[in-house]
């Protein structure tokens, strides 16, 4: 292969025809750039018996895709190449998130703008609910959506998995988006609102406990491919996929959901309920890798990675208590701070045995069921009263 990069020596004042260069075999990059730049420590599931194996590599990476050569990770298979499916369950999961799109100015915020307004409109108990929800979450998607540009797409091998990756990165920005439209319409602080992850300290604590898995897989020298750099990658997913969108924006989805129950708020509510079908199909698009990645490399499941699993949960939990705390110093909406940690144990409960932990928190109950309903509908008059909700595009065309 030529090799572009090389210093190219001062000509001669009267050259004479260079002979026709020699493709070289690949020596240490990928003959393909976009090809995944990982090496596998089972690399002989591609059936190469005693082939060298960087010719097997080479092999792999220029014939025609076969199901059997992709992998989550560590794939050495062209990911350009989307077709065969080996993962439809991915596939159907980026179909589904296409026809779920929405935009946030869709939504009417007038009553909401109104209500604001209104000094009797709503408690400062309830005041409070809202600006630290968005004081959390105006940032909190831009994380996601960081880890997932920056860190994980650049690690999975599987195209059709990097497909739904590029829709849930786009989710992110339309999430971050209506949380500004929210701001916006209600004339907030935007200084007070959009630096709270520097200067709420419940806050703070949540992003502090993340930081340091986008951190990891951010670093441009990162790469699976040993048994110590997969256990982190997974480690990462599993923050993200089960404590970031899976447990630490529940406290504040049911809180915001709570208020428009009782026809409050209703277009953030709104907004809020269309998010949290968004974030259960990221939560659970990523449990469904995680688990993937555990059949194919089952050796990462270790003793001493699950005792890790379950120390991140507890810590996870108190914090998301710590942070029901702060936003809820009494009770208000039929809501208080202990009832959450019961949910949140429930929750925590949930996502380990997604992922096939046992549970850390034996014989905890979900006291909001009404969330689930939440999560599970699809089409419905929604539950705020303001409008009938189809929650798809229409996509067909007529032609004249």
């Amino acid at each position: 292969m030529l090799n572009f990069e090389d210093d190219i020596p001062a000509a001669p004042a009267r050259p004479a025809m260079p002979p026709m260069p020699q493709l070289q075999p690949r020596v240490a990059e990928p003959a393909n750039p976009w090809l995944a730049p990982t090496s596998s420590p089972a690399f002989d599931k591609g059936g190469q018996g005693n082939v060298p194996p960087l010719a097997a590599e080479n092999d792999i990476a220029r014939r025609r895709v076969r199901v059997e050569d992709k992998l989550i990770i560590n794939a050495k298979a062209d990911v350009n190449q989307l077709v065969p499916f080996k993962y439809k369950w991915a596939w159907e999961k980026y179909i589904a998130a296409c026809a779920n799109h929405w935009m946030p100015q869709e939504v009417n915020m007038n009553r909401d703008i109104a209500t604001w307004k209104d000094a009797n409109g709503l408690s400062e108990d309830e005041r409070l609910i809202v600006k630290r929800n968005l004081g959390f979450f105006v940032t909190a998607d831009s994380l996601a959506a960081n880890n997932i540009v920056l860190g994980t797409y650049r690690q999975i091998t599987a195209p059709e998995c990097r497909q739904y990756l590029l829709r849930q990165a786009f989710e992110e920005a339309i999430h971050t988006h209506a949380y500004q439209y929210i701001v916006e319409s209600l004339g907030l602080d935007e200084g007070e609102i959009f630096n709270a992850y520097h200067e709420i300290p419940s806050i703070r604590a949540k992003d502090e406990f993340l930081l340091p898995f986008i951190d990891v897989l951010s670093d441009p020298n990162f790469k699976t491919g040993t048994p110590e750099k997969d256990q982190t990658f997974l480690k990462s997913l599993i923050a993200f996929a089960c404590i970031m969108e899976g447990l630490f924006f529940y406290v504040g989805f049911v809180q915001i959901l709570a208020m428009g129950r009782q026809n409050k708020m209703t277009g953030a509510a709104e907004q809020y309920q269309y998010i949290l079908r968004d974030e259960s199909m990221h939560c659970n698009f990523g449990i469904d890798m995680i688990n993937q990645i555990k059949l194919e490399e089952p050796y990462l499941w270790t003793a001493e990675f699950k005792a890790e699993l379950k120390a991140m949960f507890q810590k996870a939990v108190e914090l998301e208590y710590q942070y029901a705390e702060d936003t809820m110093p009494r009770g208000v909406l039929g809501l208080n701070a202990p009832m959450f940690k019961e949910y949140l144990r429930f929750i925590a409960n949930r996502r380990a045995t997604q992922i096939g932990l046992d549970e850390l928190f034996p014989g905890a109950n979900n006291p909001f069921p009404w969330m689930a309903e939440m999560i599970d509908l699809k089409k419905e008059k929604n539950f705020f009263e303001t409008r009938v909700t189809e929650y798809q595009t229409g996509g067909a065309l007529a032609w004249d």
